[in-house]
């Protein structure tokens, strides 16, 4: 398998120079040159654990030896607090798929768990050093800073949103104290936390010079690994309950999780829905409700990692809705970046989506408890908001469960009036030492921040 840019200007590469890559020297975001068909293989792979179908799933795309990509994953999971990883179970009127049983709680490990052990196996293999520029709005910096903290051949420089994650989630990055992790707290937002790596990653002599890497989603191998845990949950739930297909719900800001979702349906996996989720920052929904897609403002929520108007992976998506064509791709993205504004003719019948605003969120965390007696964190609330809006007879409908609850405790003692989440990793952090720089919104400052300290 090959990988080309959606913007068309960047030579076929292979696997894992795409992984190192991250961002295409081009601008562009890194896909397969094509999309495998697997309906042939789905009875074979229903039968499988979650580490033997994350291999068949895996070597669709990748480069590796065999042996050697089956010691990835079973190094990659070995964390992992369930035996299978994701599991789903039956809740009222879905299933909830749970993605938080990784060593930060949160569905981020499960990708980059594997992608950190890449890391460290590939630069041993070239004798290579890597420093990791990222931007996370929660989830996504604590999983590679625990992913990757201590080793040899590589830093990592994490961008956090000054002020606008949850203290869990700040103390879980920045309790982090080994030599080769940095935190950096932006004056600013998510987006301009995602503007400046974006921009630093298009300075091409920058990024070599720098050895400069990716662990956004707008890496390749993060998509990857996700689409995963669609076929494993999918084909557990059909053969459940007898359905022919099932749907997804996914509560989602930055289209990487529900894209895994879009690319396991391309490839076979019986998909009826997609029902993409947003909070109130909803450019997303809109965008797959009326064809526009236009950057609002950045309203903080219960829901922090959705706090997103600018989907980094988006433009995957769009370059497939654009017939492929990375002229018409490249053309449109230069107009929104001038414009803030961009429309797509036609409708994806493969999406639904909706808006779970705050008092959606409270009052769907309290109704499952009080009913159910089962504990939800924001995320999955709003997710799980708007799929009952869309349950179909004979259609389970799949819930994604983005992280666990004692994450957001703040959120779950005002839906429920208790302080009922907790988790003894969490607990454990509430006095522990942190390490953190806050810098102004400013890429300037960003980058004299990774010279002087990468030398």
């Amino acid at each position: 398998m090959h990988y080309i840019s959606t913007r068309g200007r960047t030579p076929p590469m292979g696997f894992q120079d795409t992984v190192l890559e991250g961002l295409a020297p081009d601008g562009g975001l890194l896909i397969p040159e094509r999309i495998p068909d697997v309906r042939d293989r789905l009875s074979y792979w229903a039968t499988l654990s979650y580490q033997d179908l994350t291999f068949e799933v895996l070597r669709e795309f990748v480069d590796l030896p065999g042996e050697d990509l089956r010691g990835l994953i079973e190094r990659a999971y070995k964390a992992f607090a369930h035996p299978e990883i994701a599991p789903a179970w039956r809740v009222g009127p879905v299933w909830i798929l749970e993605l938080f049983h990784g060593p930060t709680l949160a569905f981020k490990d499960i990708a980059l768990q594997f992608l950190s052990q890449f890391f460290e196996y590939v630069l041993e293999k070239r004798d290579a050093r890597l420093n990791i520029l990222g931007a996370t709005s929660g989830d996504t910096g604590s999983a590679a800073i625990h992913g990757v903290r201590g080793q040899k051949r590589v830093n990592i420089f994490i961008m956090h949103p000054h002020g606008r994650v949850s203290p869990l989630q700040e103390k879980q990055m920045t309790s982090v104290l080994d030599a080769n992790v940095f935190n950096l707290a932006i004056d600013g937002t998510f987006d301009d936390c995602q503007t400046i790596m974006k921009s630093v990653f298009r300075d091409v002599e920058f990024k070599r010079r720098y050895s400069l890497g990716s662990i956004n989603s707008v890496n390749w191998a993060r998509v990857m690994a996700q689409i995963v845990y669609y076929f494993s949950s999918g084909l557990y739930v059909m053969a459940q309950t007898g359905a022919p297909r099932v749907s997804f719900s996914v509560p989602t800001g930055n289209f990487g999780d529900v894209l895994a979702g879009w690319y396991a349906a391309q490839m076979g996996l019986p998909v009826g829905q997609l029902v993409l989720a947003t909070n109130e920052n909803d450019i997303l929904a809109r965008f797959f409700n009326t064809g526009t897609y236009r950057v609002g403002h950045v309203v903080p929520t219960l829901s922090p990692s959705m706090d997103i108007q600018v989907a980094s992976n988006f433009e995957r998506y769009l370059f497939y809705r654009m017939d492929r064509r990375a002229d018409a791709l490249s053309a449109a993205m230069e107009s929104f970046a001038k414009t803030g504004s961009l429309s797509v003719s036609g409708r994806d019948e493969l999406f639904r989506a909706g808006v779970g605003k705050t008092e959606d969120t409270l009052a769907t965390i309290r109704r499952y408890r009080d009913e159910h007696g089962y504990l939800m964190d924001p995320h999955t609330a709003v997710g799980v908001h708007v799929a009952e809006r869309h349950v179909r007879a004979e259609e389970p409908m799949i819930c994604l469960s983005t992280a666990h609850p004692a994450k957001f405790s703040a959120a779950i003692e005002q839906a429920t009036g208790s302080d009922c989440a907790h988790h003894p990793t969490l607990d454990a952090l509430r006095d522990a030492p942190t390490r953190c720089d806050r810098l102004p919104n400013d890429e300037k400052a960003v980058r004299a921040y990774l010279a002087a300290r990468v030398g």
